[in-house]
């Protein structure tokens, strides 16, 4: 019997969403600020997965100017019918709310490209699809309800999009409110179709501790939906702060290649019940059918610590990244995994052999603009992670450094700065926009930068000298604000300052323990 370690994608992989093409299964998470955008990943068999493009990969595409940590692209869906792949996604600008909104993007290939999008007159977030069995395409998503009962509650609205006009057309329906009185944030709906009657999965009570998965029936995509009894289906909020894994839902549905159900969905590892410095994760969960409802994880209901897959012929190669197997503990200049804030890697970073480099821009990380970063998510509790730089082309005052990032008010840093010939290194904690220094010292104009992590220990090092140490717990989104797991990267800048030099990254390693 295969079996796999959940999370299946681990790191930040928050708001799966999978369809099936095949052979090939297809899933697409939420990337928020970082660009490309909406990884696309390809697996046979739910449990190897490789990345092989991103839905938002060219810099026309969408808007990101001036978008703060936590907006961007949220909860993705992706499907498949007839040789066309379809993504729904929400660009959210979280100070301007009349920029962004809900769009459609396809493409025959999902490794790319993907057509430029078509934008949705409709308010909201969360958006997703469902293309009936007559070829028609419903559209859902949800959004505040004008009239509430209850603080943050949501409707789910229902309404047919029409691929010639490229338009939602006809009457919008809302099909639902939430399945408990007083829970915040029917969010994340997917509507299905099987056998006669139409599915609504939703998720319910905030994307934290509280999370919920809720599911409803109809006998019509537009509704009446009858809610389960059992609701919410799915959660772990009652299995108490000591679960280890807490926080699931937003699940979506898909079978396996024997035939079974199975979900994907978020939850957050968190060791002392509180903080989850990965951020929300992709964990895969067995479904089965009882009385015409899903019943998730039968027999636990929790989320197995290992998922059983007797379809699957073969582990997943020893010693890999997960979604990635490439070589381990090399990130290569142009690997898939690099990703930067607000802009392509490729537009702010150069590949020079096997150095990347990062020209110098002004802006710094404490700033919501285009700043010359490239980074990886952490993906492992226990890690060890280091950049070799190339610092002799830096003009004078200008920096360059590794970072542990979750945003512009709250990342670790440790920092090179050139003063005429000497190149100084500080360590730095940024919490709450306030930064306070760690330690300092003098290095030359080749260093190693980087963090030796342990749990929530996370050691600041220099040329493998501890200059400070960082609690992790204090970077996690739940003590931070916002939706997102660390990034590990490399960064310069001339702190406002006409930019001219340029850092070259010879080598980044990131290596689990």
């Amino acid at each position: 019997m295969v079996s796999v370690a959940n999370p299946i994608l681990p790191g930040c992989h928050p708001d799966p969403s999978v369809c099936r093409a095949g052979d090939w299964y297809y899933l697409v998470t939420s990337t928020f600020e970082y660009l490309p955008g909406l990884p696309v990943m390809r697996s046979r068999d739910l449990v190897r997965w490789e990345t092989i493009g991103h839905v938002v990969d060219r810099a026309d595409m969408l808007d990101y100017a001036g978008i703060a940590s936590s907006g961007g692209l949220y909860a993705p869906t992706i499907r498949h019918h007839d040789g066309l792949f379809w993504v729904v996604c929400t660009l959210v600008d979280q100070n301007d709310d009349t920029r962004g909104g809900n769009f459609l993007v396809t493409a025959t290939d999902p490794a790319g490209p993907w057509s430029d999008p078509v934008w949705l007159d409709v308010d909201g977030i969360d958006p997703s699809l469902l293309i009936d069995d007559d070829g028609r395409v419903w559209l859902h998503g949800t959004r505040l309800a004008p009239d509430p009962e209850h603080f943050h509650q949501t409707e789910v609205w229902v309404r047919e999009y029409s691929p010639a006009e490229r338009a939602l057309i006809g009457p919008e329906h809302i099909v639902w409110n939430g399945a408990v009185r007083g829970a915040v944030w029917a969010e994340g709906p997917h509507l299905y179709r099987i056998g006669a009657q139409y599915y609504l999965l939703a998720a319910e009570g905030g994307t934290e501790y509280h999370h919920a998965v809720s599911v409803a029936r109809a006998d019509a995509v537009t509704g009446p939906y009858e809610g389960n009894r059992a609701n919410p289906v799915f959660t772990h909020r009652h299995l108490g702060r000591g679960a280890g894994v807490i926080g699931a839902g937003h699940a979506d549905l898909v079978q396996a290649p024997d035939g079974s159900w199975q979900a994907v969905m978020l939850a957050m590892r968190a060791a002392d019940g509180h903080h989850y410095p990965l951020g929300r994760e992709t964990f895969l969960c067995p479904v089965t059918w009882e009385d015409g409802w899903p019943v998730f994880a039968p027999g636990a209901g929790l989320l197995p610590r290992q998922a059983d897959v007797p379809w699957a012929s073969e582990e997943p190669p020893a010693g890999s990244w997960q979604p990635d197997d490439r070589t381990a503990g090399v990130v290569a200049p142009r690997d898939a995994r690099w990703t930067s804030l607000r802009a392509l890697p490729g537009d702010v970073t150069e590949a020079k052999g096997d150095a990347l480099v990062l020209p110098v821009r002004a802006e710094t990380l404490a700033d919501a603009g285009t700043v010359a970063f490239a980074g990886v998510r952490q993906q492992h509790a226990d890690v060890d992670a280091a950049a070799q730089l190339a610092l002799s082309e830096l003009a004078d005052g200008e920096s360059a450094g590794f970072v542990v990032r979750q945003s512009e008010g709250d990342h670790a840093t440790v920092t090179v700065t050139r003063r005429g010939e000497e190149f100084a290194v500080v360590a730095t904690h940024r919490r709450g926009g306030e930064e306070r220094v760690l330690g300092a010292a003098v290095t030359g104009p080749a260093a190693r930068l980087g963090v030796r992590v342990r749990g929530h220990e996370c050691a600041l090092l220099a040329d493998d000298a501890t200059l400070g140490v960082v609690d992790t717990r204090q970077l996690s989104s739940i003590a931070t604000g916002g939706f997102l797991g660390l990034w590990l990267g490399v960064f310069a800048t001339s702190h406002g300052a006409a930019p001219m030099g340029r850092a070259a990254v010879e080598s980044f390693t990131y290596a689990p323990a």
